[in-house]
């Protein structure tokens, strides 16, 4: 699957307006889906930005609010019958990493995972069309990640499918004597293999054949008395 989005979630990224986002997207869905059938996912806040691009071809919703910046886009994936991923944040891209704060960042994630999975069914939201993921990076401190990557069966167990997005995200910088994020391929393949083990379906990465073999050789371990 492609993941397509027409604003930065970085910390500290400034809002993109619905419009300039679809000036965008469109017309790279658009040509995309005139040579492949491939999966699009639409990477977006924004209800009017998701319909747009389902309506271009997109197959999937990925809001890394999970519905709380504006909640018509789970309404959106109702009515269109698609799969939205709902991942954990606090405050926006621009704010979130200011003060994040936890006292047991699993089990508040969890929790605020469970009123988003809510939220969506609420909306008409498809069981088998919710995907959950933690927002490693997003609002979280270098300690929280690596306790949410340490408990990601608890995540799994939730019974939903989980995606882990962990692609050389500045937190593995802090642990591993690199200069620059693209030095940080193989960090992110042993977060591909312990997702793998711990049953994460999705995988968000930069570097796809590197973590494809971390994935397989992860995958053949883990199933190797079956």
């Amino acid at each position: 699957m492609i993941d397509i989005g027409g604003e930065s979630t970085r910390p500290g990224a400034e809002p993109v307006p619905a419009d300039e986002q679809i000036k965008r997207v469109i017309p790279i869905i658009t040509e995309i889906r005139r040579h492949s059938p491939i999966l699009l996912s639409i990477d977006t806040r924004l209800s009017e930005v998701a319909e747009a691009a389902l309506n271009a071809g997109a197959n999937v919703i990925n809001d890394v609010s999970a519905g709380r910046h504006d909640p018509a886009i789970l309404r959106v994936a109702a009515l269109e019958q698609v799969p939205i991923v709902l991942m954990h944040s606090r405050e926006t891209p621009k704010t979130m990493q200011d003060h994040p704060f936890y006292e047991d960042v699993l089990h508040e994630v969890i929790t605020e995972l469970r009123e988003r999975i809510n939220a969506a069914l609420d909306a008409g939201v498809r069981p088998d069309h919710i995907v959950l993921d933690p927002g490693i990076g997003f609002a979280k401190r270098k300690q929280d990640n690596l306790v949410l990557l340490a408990g990601l069966e608890q995540l799994t167990a939730l019974g939903y499918p989980v995606l882990l997005g962990t692609s050389r995200k500045r937190f593995m910088g802090s642990i591993c004597p690199v200069n620059e994020p693209s030095e940080l391929v193989t960090a992110t393949a042993v977060t591909t293999a312990l997702g793998v083990m711990a049953g994460v379906k999705l995988f968000r990465v930069h570097d796809i054949v590197q973590n494809r073999h971390a994935a397989d050789v992860a995958w053949a371990i883990k199933h190797c008395q079956d």
